[in-house]
């Protein structure tokens, strides 16, 4: 359709590789599939549900806390982070030692 880093006749915005640039001084996070990676990776290892702010703070590399907040809203949309009623966030993807070890605590509801 369009190319990068052009102009979208319909619109007032310009696609960058790495964000879309709102023309004015707003910006729209648009982070790479590496990022997202490394903040699932920090959030898989870490030993205590964190906050935002915690968990911005442990990533090894440095990112823009908007750019964090839309990695968190995605990973919420596929299902693999919930947020607690503190506003942790709780690591639910399969590999969650936490959570298997509470399924297999836990006991099952139906009859078997």
């Amino acid at each position: 359709m369009f190319q990068n880093n052009q102009l979208d006749p319909t619109s007032n915005t310009t696609k960058a590789d790495d964000s879309i640039i709102i023309h004015g001084s707003d910006r729209v996070p648009n982070p790479t599939l590496g990022t997202i990676k490394m903040v699932e990776e920090t959030l898989s290892k870490m030993s205590e549900y964190p906050t935002k702010n915690k968990l911005w703070r442990a990533l090894p590399r440095q990112i823009q806390y908007p750019s964090l907040k839309v990695i968190l809203e995605y990973l919420a949309e596929s299902n693999k982070v919930v947020f607690d009623k503190n506003n942790k966030i709780v690591w639910l993807f399969s590999e969650n030692q936490k959570l298997r070890q509470l399924k297999e605590s836990s006991k099952s509801v139906f009859a078997q």
